[in-house]
């Protein structure tokens, strides 16, 4: 593991090293970890219409998946629980997968045009509680299931990360003719026969406007 990266540092010397360095966390960024969802996190929450969803499995394998819909959608349960509905996606469920042999996670909330971020850990369960379910209809569809989550740790996150890529700005955008193609992407990467990129994009075009609950 790691032949092709040269000076490679995987002991705990080494890393002590790189941390002389690199420097340590002043008061405020060791600080700030708390332990539940106060009504700054709750606030946050609320106004969040996309988070990413980082798990792994019992060997250590790891996956993010992106999380959203409506600004109010992961609902804050008390100061210790969340739940995010489980939508209708490609149906992998490799969260689904990994929550149940390793129920660690962790997660981001993002609000469109706020460079801070939320990050939340915690233990999470695949949950199909009736009531939460309920709450969490859409268009009269309830979710099958969703994701329950033990808070116990939650921060805010500086805007470091946004101000460097400029990702609000939308004037550093690139023109649509300039984006990657997906659906080409898509028909390269699955090989099969006889589709095209033209029909993939259909096929998602109608996905997005009849099947996103």
């Amino acid at each position: 593991m790691g032949a092709n990266f040269q000076e490679i540092i995987t002991t705990k010397e080494q890393f002590e090293e790189l941390r002389s360095v690199y420097g340590y966390p002043g008061e405020r960024a060791v600080n700030k970890v708390i332990s539940s969802l106060d009504q700054h996190c709750r606030e946050f929450i609320s106004k969040s219409p996309f988070l990413s969803l980082a798990t792994s499995n019992s060997s250590g394998h790891c996956d993010v998946s992106p999380r959203g819909d409506k600004p109010g959608f992961v609902l804050v349960l008390d100061d210790h629980r969340l739940f995010i509905p489980e939508r209708l996606g490609n149906r992998r469920l490799d969260s689904i997968q990994n929550i149940i042999t390793n129920p660690n996670v962790g997660l981001l909330f993002f609000i469109p045009g706020l460079g801070e971020t939320l990050r939340v850990n915690g233990k999470a369960f695949v949950c199909r509680d009736p009531e939460l379910l309920e709450k969490s209809a859409v268009n009269g569809r309830t979710p099958l299931f969703g994701i329950g989550v033990e808070v116990e740790e939650c921060y805010a996150h500086c805007a470091k990360a946004f101000i460097r890529s400029d990702l609000w700005n939308s004037d550093s955008w690139l023109s649509k003719d300039l984006l990657p193609s997906v659906p080409q992407m898509y028909v390269d990467h699955c090989k099969i026969p006889k589709v095209t990129a033209e029909q993939v994009a259909m096929e998602l075009n109608e996905s997005y406007k009849n099947r996103l609950y």
